[in-house]
């Protein structure tokens, strides 16, 4: 089976409907929280994500239809004074994962900061998701620190509404 990987773009239907149909698969996963986001937000995701001009992403397709997703959004790294890109979801459907999909997806991310001259690549995976992990790692990510007496990194967050 073939797969293409493909940069989205939310003025083609097709990919908006993959964007919010890949996500809404994603939600409903263990590892994406396990609860359907609201269709509300779905409704108007495609729109508020195409008025942002620090978002990406990437679809891969296979004959079955679209089974893979990367959403990114441009950051900046003020120690390297260049862009940077933080990797927000990676999504690979059941039926399609083991076959490099997601591998495949950051490469094309990759393609696209070095493009764009950014200095690195960003992401967050939970510690109990060994499978991305794995994934991650094989395609060059680790975790972070900027000396190891302080250890390593760590992604927190405070909710505002």
């Amino acid at each position: 089976m073939s797969i293409d990987i493909i940069n989205g773009d939310l003025a083609n239907p097709a990919h908006a409907h993959a964007l919010v149909q890949l996500l809404s698969e994603y939600a409903l996963d263990p590892m994406g929280g396990g609860k359907a986001l609201p269709s509300e937000l779905l409704a108007a995701l495609p729109e508020q994500l195409a008025n942002r001009t620090d978002y990406l992403f990437v679809l891969a397709k296979d004959e079955s239809g679209f089974v893979g997703l990367t959403n990114a959004f441009e950051g900046f790294s003020t120690f390297k004074g260049k862009p940077l890109i933080n990797i927000h979801d990676v999504i690979v459907s059941a039926h399609a994962r083991g076959r490099g999909v997601a591998r495949r997806m950051l490469q094309q991310v990759e393609a696209i900061a070095l493009e764009r001259g950014c200095c690195k690549l960003t992401l967050e995976v939970l510690e109990g998701n060994q499978t991305a992990q794995n994934s991650y790692r094989a395609v060059g990510f680790k975790g972070y620190e900027l000396d190891p007496v302080m250890g390593r990194a760590m992604f927190w967050e405070k909710t505002l509404s």
